[in-house]
Order: structure tokens, then sequence, then C-alpha cells
């Protein structure tokens, strides 16, 4: 890759913020995430088996807020420049049956390389003023 396509290493500074989404969840992007991932659990679809493992309904994929999070930050990067993601998963995202979730996705410099050159961006996603995800993090090259 050329360092054209990698995003600037010069001028970031730990705690910018470089990007941001309001991300929006119906059960109709559910049921879009189930088929394109093959993750048919019925706590992603069905409120009586939700609610009857202790959720407090329908909830979103997990795998499908990590991968909105991780989006962000490669819009950003660049396709290729995000080197690793990681994140856990520490609370879930329900989903009523009409209307929507909203939860918010901000990518924050968390820590820079100097002899790498590369980015560690906190990424933190929000849902009602409460982190779903802890650790979340990539790791991205600059030029």
């Amino acid at each position: 890759m050329s360092d054209d396509t990698l995003p600037s290493y010069d001028g970031l500074a730990k705690g910018d913020v470089v990007a941001t989404r309001d991300l929006v969840i119906t059960r109709d992007t559910l049921v879009r995430y189930a088929g394109a991932s093959g993750d048919f659990n019925p706590i992603h679809y069905n409120d009586a088996v939700a609610t009857s493992v202790g959720l407090p309904g329908v909830i979103a994929h997990g795998m499908f807020t990590m991968g909105a999070a991780a989006s962000v930050v490669e819009e950003w990067a660049g396709a290729g420049n995000v080197q690793d993601f990681q994140a856990r998963f520490t609370r879930p995202i329900p989903v009523p049956a009409m209307g929507q979730a909203e939860a918010t996705v901000t990518a924050t410099v968390g820590a820079l390389d100097d002899e790498l050159r590369t980015a560690r961006i906190d990424v933190s996603v929000e849902f009602e003023g409460t982190k779903v995800l802890g650790k979340a993090q990539a790791f991205v090259a600059c030029s």
C-alpha cells in the first residue's frame, strides 16, 4: 500500500476525535444482518425467547455492533489500514419491535507510536448513555 492511502500521522494528538457516527438499529437491521452473517439466534428476533433467557427483549447482534464500530474507524483510516480491532461485549443493545435503538460511535486517538507511526484508536459505542463495548480499540497504520 502506498503512503497516500494512509491517514496522516502528523497532526494527530492523543484525545483527538477522528470520527463519529450515529447508529440506528431497527428489527429490519437485525433481519438483514442475520441473513448476511448466518446468525439466526432467536434472541435477535423473538422477544419471548430473549426474555426467557433473561434479556430485556430482542437485542442487536454483538458482532453487528462491533462491525459497525470498526467500520467507523475504517472509513476514517481507509481500506486496509486498520491493522487490528478488538473489543469486549459488555452490554446488549435492546431493539424495540416498533421504532429503533440509537447508539453513538466515537473514535478517539488513545495513543500514538512515533517509532512505528501507528495510532491506537479507542472506540466508544454508547446506548442510552452506557457503553456497550469494553476496551474497543483499533490499531491504524499512518503515513
